[in-house]
């Protein structure tokens, strides 16, 4: 079932790269960007994790906490993290946990062939847990400007 703007955001518990355990709801009360990207050090994911790095400040300041959910590892993560010197958390999830409860592990084909993967894809979740948007076409390198318009 494909979730809609207005839906409640299913929670979820998983660990960041420190190995904390992360659930939605301890976010309420916050809003939340959560951003779901295919790996770690890769060209299109690190632009759209340092295009939210370097306007973290004005995320912030209108009232969002990133949350970042990939299918690496927190090991991986925590690279990632010091690689790019990255404000915010990363989310491991291994099991696809999220990703499910999300619809962001899709089928994908790359020249003819089929396989399954993330879809990048962001959801901003207001201070009440609903859905506010959706956004399903993330330009990497701009991304920061599509969730403050």
């Amino acid at each position: 079932m494909a979730l809609s703007e207005g839906d409640k955001a299913p929670d979820f518990s998983v660990k960041d790269q420190d190995g904390n355990v992360v659930n939605l709801k301890d976010y309420k009360g916050k809003k939340v960007v959560l951003y779901f990207y295919p790996r770690d050090n890769t060209p299109g994911c690190t632009a759209e994790a340092c295009n939210l790095r370097d306007n973290y400040e004005a995320l912030q300041n209108a009232g969002y906490e990133i949350l970042g959910v990939s299918t690496d590892d927190e090991k991986s993560h925590k690279k990632f993290i010091e690689k790019q010197e990255l404000p915010f958390k990363l989310l491991a999830d291994t099991e696809k946990e999220i990703h499910e409860k999300y619809g962001t592990w899709v089928e994908k084909n790359m020249y003819g062939r089929k396989y399954m993967g993330t879809a990048r894809k962001t959801f901003l979740i207001d201070e009440e847990g609903k859905i506010e948007e959706i956004i399903g076409k993330v330009k990497t390198k701009e991304h920061t400007a599509q969730i403050l318009k």
